[in-house]
C-alpha cells in the first residue's frame, strides 16, 4: 500500500474508532506527521489525560503506553509495536529497587517516567526530564533514590541540596554521545549552539549552551535568534525542530544517536493497530493504583 493510501486509511479508521494518535518526538518523521499530538514524555502524559477519545494509539515504547493506560483507565490504549521496549527502563527491576529502599529507609523513590509500571508502583513520585529538578525539590525528604537513569540523577543532584542516590542505569542512545563528538561538531560548526538532553553524560552536558527536555530544546531553538544548532539527543527530534523553526539549521550530534526501539513503529503498524485493535496495553489493578499515585503526584508539581 502506498503511503498516501496508508495515511487515508489511518484517518478513516481514526474517525471510525474515535481514536487519537500520540507520538513521541523520537518516532519516525512520517509517524509524527500523522499524529494528533507530538510531544515529550511530560506532554504526552498530560495529553493522555486531556483526550476525550475512546482509543489512544501510542506511537512510542512500552512504558509510554503503560503510563497512558494508567492515567486514562477509561480509554483503550494501543501500542502498534508491543515489542518496542526501552533498554533503560529494563535496567531496573522491582526486587533490586526494594533492596535499595531497605538500605535507605528514609529516602523517597523518584522514578523517571522511562520505567515500567511495576517500578512506578514502587515509587513515591515520577518525573520527566522536563520537571525532574522541580519534582525532587518539591519533596519533604533529604534523601532521594533516583531510578533508573544515573545521568539524569547527576543532572538533578547538581541542582538540589538533597542527597540523590542514583541507580546504575542509562539510556544507551544518549550515553554513547561522547565529549569528543561534541568537540568535533563544534569545530565543524563554530557558530552553532549546542543543545543537549539531560540523559547525556555529565562531561557532555558541561559543553552545552542549553540543557532541556526535548520540548524544551525545541522552544529554545525556536525563540533564540541563533540560526544553527548542534542537537545532543536522539536525532528524531530534528524533524520537530525543523517544523517549529524551518529556516534554521540543525546538526545531529552523531550518526549513532538513534533509538532502534523508537523507530519500530511505522505507518503500516499504526494502520494494523487500528484495523485489528491491537496491541492493547494492560496493567494489573494493584500496580495501576499505586503507579497512578506516583504519576498523579508528578502531574501536580508546578514547573517553571
Amino acid at each position: 500500500m502506498q503511503q498516501v493510501e496508508l495515511i487515508k486509511r489511518i484517518k478513516e479508521l481514526k474517525l471510525k474508532r474515535n481514536a487519537v494518535i500520540l507520538a513521541h518526538y523520537y518516532s519516525r518523521p512520517e509517524v509524527q506527521d500523522i499524529a494528533d499530538f507530538v510531544g515529550d514524555s511530560l506532554g504526552l502524559s498530560q495529553e493522555a489525560v486531556r483526550q476525550s477519545a475512546d482509543v489512544i494509539v501510542f506511537c512510542g515504547v512500552h512504558f509510554m503506553g503503560e503510563s497512558a493506560a494508567i492515567l486514562s483507565p477509561d480509554k483503550t490504549v494501543l501500542l502498534p509495536e508491543i515489542d518496542a521496549t526501552c533498554p533503560m527502563a529494563d535496567m531496573v527491576n522491582v526486587e533490586g529497587l526494594k533492596k535499595e529502599k531497605e538500605k535507605h529507609p528514609d529516602a523517597l523513590v523518584v522514578s523517571y517516567v522511562n520505567s515500567s509500571a511495576a517500578i512506578k508502583a514502587e515509587s513515591y513520585i515520577c518525573c520527566t526530564s522536563a520537571n525532574a529538578v522541580e519534582v525532587v525539590n518539591s519533596l519533604d525528604a533529604n534523601e532521594i533514590i533516583f531510578v533508573p537513569d544515573k545521568n539524569l540523577a547527576a543532572y538533578v543532584a547538581a541542582r538540589t541540596d538533597k542527597k540523590v542516590i542514583p541507580w546504575e542505569g542509562h539510556c544507551p542512545t544518549h550515553h554513547q554521545i561522547l565529549r569528543e563528538d561534541v568537540l568535533k561538531m563544534k569545530e565543524k560548526h563554530p557558530e552553532a549552539r549546542f543543545i543537549a538532553h539531560p540523559e547525556c553524560r555529565p562531561e557532555v552536558l558541561e559543553l552545552a549552551d542549553y540543557i532541556a527536555s526535548t520540548r524544551g530544546m525545541i522552544m529554545y531553538a525556536k525563540n533564540l535568534p541563533a540560526q544553527e544548532f548542534i542537537v545532543g539527543t536522539e536525532c528524531g527530534l530534528i524533524h520537530g525542530l525543523l517544523k517549529e523553526a524551518p529556516s534554521k539549521k540543525f546538526y545531529c550530534i552523531s550518526e549513532f544517536a538513534c533509538c532502534p526501539s523508537m523507530k519500530m513503529v511505522n505507518l503500516e503498524k499504526v494502520l494494523a493497530s487500528l484495523e485489528k485493535m491491537q496491541k492493547v496495553v494492560t496493567v494489573s489493578e494493584d500496580i495501576k493504583v499505586r503507579a497512578k499515585q506516583a504519576l498523579d503526584r508528578m502531574l501536580a508539581v508546578k514547573v517553571g
